[in-house]
Formats: C-alpha cells, sequence, structure tokens
C-alpha cells in the first residue's frame, strides 16, 4: 500500500513532451470509467491524480497494521443492466469480492434491529415487524418497481440529457412508454408518496428513511424525489459486495488496464489551472509537476464542477454554470473515524447504521455508518485477532462548520458503539479522526463535501449537470453530474460522457 504509485520519472517526463488525445483531471470512478473506455477504443489518455493513491472518494490507505476505506464501503452495481457490472465485462476484468448475504443492519436507540435483507419479500416481512404491517408492503414494492426501472433503463439512456439534437437519436431509438411513465416520479417528493401510503405518523419509520436516504441521496423526504428516492432506498435490495483487501482493489486493475494500453495513469500530480490555447487544452500541473503543462486535443474533468470551475480563468463557465452551481451550505460533508481493535467477536454483516440517543455535538447528525472488514479479509488487519472499522456521519454546510472539538465527537461515536456492542475502548489499538477540512485537504474537493450533489426537489434530471463542460472539447463526469451518486452512479456519469464524446466525433 505505500508504493501504490502509477507512473515512473521518465513517464512523467514523456507526459510533458506529447500531446494527448485527452486529459482526464482526477482518478474517481467517474473519470476512470471515460478514460478506459477510450483507451479500449485506442486513444491515448493522461490521467493526473492529485493524491498519492488513485480513486478519489473509492479508495483505501493504510496506517499502524490496519488498511481503512477513504470513502466508499460497498460495491454496488454488479446487477444485470448495472453500469460497473458492463464497465468491467468491457475491460475483461473481475474483482476479488464477497457477495454480501446481509448487505445491512440498522440499530435503533432501545436496541431495535432492522436486518436489510437483501431478498426484497424478506426485506418487507422485516419492515412489517419493525415498523408494523401498515402500508409497508405497498410502499416497499412500490419502490423496488421504481428502482427496477430506473437500473433496466440506465445503460439504454447514456445520451440524456439531450443538450443537443444528436443526444435525441439514440434517445428515441430505446424509447419505451414506460420511461415517460416512471419519469412522472421525479415530480414528487418522497414525502408525497409516504403520504400517499399513510406513513407520515409512523415516527420510528420516518426517522429510518431520512436516516438511510442520508447515506445515499444526501437528503431528506421533502427534497429527494420519488424515481431517485426509490433507488436510494432499494440499494440493499441489489448485490452489495465487500471487496477484499479494500475498494483500491476495485481501482487499481482499472488503472492498470490504462497503463497497459497506450495511457498512464500519473499520481501526486494535480491541475492548478486549465486554458484553451491555439485549439488544446494546457493543463498547469503541481506537485510532483513542478509547474509544467499538460497538452491535450480534449479534456474530462472528473473532479466537482466547484473545483472544476476554480481551474479556469474565463468567466464564461462560471456565468453558465451560476445558477447550478451549489454553495457549501447546500452540501454535505462528513466527519470520519478509523479505528484499529481486538475482537473475537464474530458479526454477521459488516455495515451497521446506529440511531442516536442524542445528535451528535457539532455535527448535529442523527446517526454514524459503520463498517467492518468481512470476517473472511485478515489483510486489512494486523492479525486475525483484530478488526477493522471505518466510521462516518454527515456534516452540513462544512464551511461553516469546518472545525470543532474532535474529542468530544470521538466520544460520542465511542459511547455509540459500545451501547451497540460493537467495541469495547480498552480493545482500541489504533484510531484517527477526520473533519471536513481533512477531508477536503485529503480528497481535494471543495468545503470536503461527500456522496456529490444533495438531491433537491426543484432539480429535476434533466436540469441536473451535463457532461458536456464548455461547449468545445471539455467534458465533465463525477458526482456533481447528472446522476453522480455512488460507485453506479459515478460510474454512469463516466459512460454517459464517454458516449456524448462519442456522439460529437471523439
Amino acid at each position: 500500500m505505500h508504493s501504490f504509485v502509477y507512473g515512473s520519472v521518465k513517464n512523467i517526463d514523456e507526459t510533458f513532451n506529447k500531446i494527448w488525445d485527452i486529459a482526464v483531471i482526477g482518478s474517481g470512478m467517474g473519470s476512470l470509467t471515460a478514460a478506459s473506455l477510450h483507451e479500449k477504443d485506442g486513444k491515448n489518455i493522461v490521467v493526473l491524480e492529485q493524491n498519492y493513491l488513485p480513486g478519489g472518494c473509492v479508495s483505501s490507505y493504510y496506517r499502524k497494521g490496519y488498511i481503512f476505506e477513504a470513502g466508499a464501503t460497498t460495491l454496488v452495481g454488479m446487477d444485470d443492466n448495472m453500469p460497473l457490472k458492463y464497465l468491467l465485462e468491457e475491460l475483461n476484468i473481475s474483482i476479488d469480492k464477497v457477495l454480501l448475504k446481509t448487505p445491512m443492519k440498522v440499530h435503533f436507540q432501545d436496541k431495535m434491529v432492522a436486518t436489510r435483507h437483501h431478498s426484497i419479500d424478506e426485506w418487507i416481512e422485516e419492515a412489517e415487524r419493525i415498523f408494523g404491517k401498515k402500508n409497508q408492503r405497498l410502499f416497499w414494492e412500490y419502490c423496488f418497481k421504481v428502482s427496477n426501472f430506473v437500473w433496466e433503463t440506465s445503460l439504454k439512456q447514456l445520451s440524456f440529457p439531450p443538450t443537443r439534437f444528436k443526444d435525441l437519436i439514440p434517445i428515441l431509438k430505446k424509447f419505451q412508454f414506460k420511461q415517460v411513465q416512471f419519469a412522472t416520479t421525479a415530480f414528487t417528493s418522497m414525502q408525497l408518496l409516504l403520504e400517499k401510503y399513510d406513513l407520515l405518523d409512523n415516527e420510528r419509520f420516518i426517522n429510518f428513511i431520512n436516516e438511510q436516504l442520508l447515506i445515499t441521496a444526501q437528503n431528506s423526504i421533502e427534497e429527494v424525489n420519488v424515481l431517485f428516492g426509490c433507488t436510494a432506498l432499494c440499494y440493499t435490495n441489489f448485490g452489495n459486495y465487500y471487496v477484499n483487501g479494500g475498494l483500491i482493489n476495485l481501482v487499481k486493475p482499472i488503472c492498470e488496464y490504462i497503463n497497459s494500453q497506450n495511457g498512464t495513469v500519473l499520481t501526486r500530480v494535480g491541475v492548478n489551472s486549465v486554458e484553451l490555447i491555439n485549439g488544446f487544452y494546457e493543463l498547469k500541473t503541481n506537485k510532483k509537476g513542478e509547474g509544467k503543462v499538460i497538452r491535450a486535443k480534449r479534456l474530462i474533468s472528473g473532479i466537482p464542477i466547484n473545483n472544476t470551475l476554480d481551474l479556469y480563468s474565463t468567466k464564461e463557465l462560471n456565468q453558465k454554470y451560476k445558477k447550478s452551481l451549489m454553495p457549501s451550505e447546500k452540501l454535505v460533508s462528513a466527519f470520519g473515524m478509523g479505528i484499529g481493535f481486538k475482537s473475537d467477536k464474530k458479526f454477521d454483516c459488516i455495515h451497521h447504521q446506529i440511531h442516536l440517543d442524542e445528535p451528535l455535538p457539532y455535527c448535529n447528525s442523527k446517526s454514524i455508518f459503520v463498517s467492518l472488514n468481512h470476517a473472511s479479509d485478515q489483510s486489512r488487519t494486523p492479525s486475525a485477532a483484530h478488526q477493522v472499522a471505518n466510521i462516518s456521519t454527515h456534516v452540513h454546510d462544512p464551511k461553516a462548520n469546518d472545525e470543532f472539538d474532535k474529542e468530544v465527537v470521538e466520544n460520542a461515536i465511542f459511547d455509540a458503539l459500545e451501547k451497540h456492542d460493537f467495541l469495547k475502548k480498552e480493545d482500541i489499538e489504533y484510531y484517527h479522526s477526520y473533519l471536513p477540512t481533512s477531508w477536503e485537504n485529503w480528497i481535494g474537493r471543495k468545503y470536503g463535501f461527500v456522496g456529490g450533489y444533495p438531491q433537491y426537489f426543484k432539480i429535476k434530471p434533466w436540469q441536473m449537470i451535463d457532461a458536456r463542460l464548455d461547449g468545445k472539447n471539455a467534458y465533465i463526469c463525477g458526482d456533481t453530474t447528472y446522476p453522480g451518486q455512488g460507485i453506479p452512479g459515478a460510474t454512469l456519469s463516466g459512460l454517459i460522457a464517454y458516449q456524448k464524446m462519442k456522439l460529437d466525433g471523439v
């Protein structure tokens, strides 16, 4: 893990002495998807990553004998019609993964535990046990129906949202009437859906739904529309996997694929500025790039739109995205912890959401998310007698809440973990925590926000940020574009950017 670096000094020197077909900023799943597919087409691609590890929010890192996840902890997207499965099959890449029999458990304040079963029927029975039988089956069957539609459609409409006439041709070729029918769900909020099923007076259930939506949609029932909300709530009813050794082992083979073709993935090379000069994009680099310039015919930005706009000196793009750019007060960051501890306890589930007795100090979040290493994977711990845990919780408006007393929050989290029998404080051998500012410094995302742009009801799918960035030869993908959220969404954003570039003749 220490020597996980791509690109020798020779490669770096060569990088600055050629004109690339495409330069890609960032190495998240959106970037790597678009880059690897272009590599398969024979283009020469350079991917520039400011961190010493590739993957962005999908990566892993080493500390004191433990391997922690950098952001995402669950691999979703390997079912039929899902973008990640499509990508890996296109590249002929296999991942060392374990299917989780139980995707998640949710622990309530009274110690009642809801098991989020993979089977939708088993989950409905569990929901009826926890929340009462009233309309649970009707609600979840509808959510699952919407979710299935979203994934069945995702790979069929890779030129959505249409911003040029040429986008309409593939859309119309694969058009089905049910796409219009389900698209109308974007005009209904999850709150109205819950009202329809007469579930708004079920306090435990509403708290559960809101905390679950925060994991994948970064918002609550008032703001999340049904199209995205149902998909977010049902992600546990699709294949959830654990990647042995950490999610870096999803990213690593894709980087190696790019490096084995005509391209290169360079870590520790960030970008300070972008200019379009004489038809070429010139990217001024930092760190190991030492201020040298990368030249490319085309550009893909895989970093958030907030960061992307900061790279451009022209006011044209800032004016274009003025209304769609989200400020800190609309974004969500995280307080996180990595814990290495002694334990002989056998957990039958590795992902847990814990509802707290009181909101966390400073963060004011009402739950924490806990991810453990799989019992069969001892590569992330010093020995079989140890376990590793990643804990995260939401911090709203990170710019205004970027610094606070970490120790107070750490102790509140330790108390919650002890209460729900995850560990004892005396068994902790190592831990660290991070604030929004630490996350921003590590990942490079402005304000340190996580999970992409939160869902807001007034923003419909066709109003989200399109893959075409400047109307010329620059494109964007990642979790601030359509659709963006999570590993499947970020991968899909890379597929859409790739498709639109192909439509534009790349």
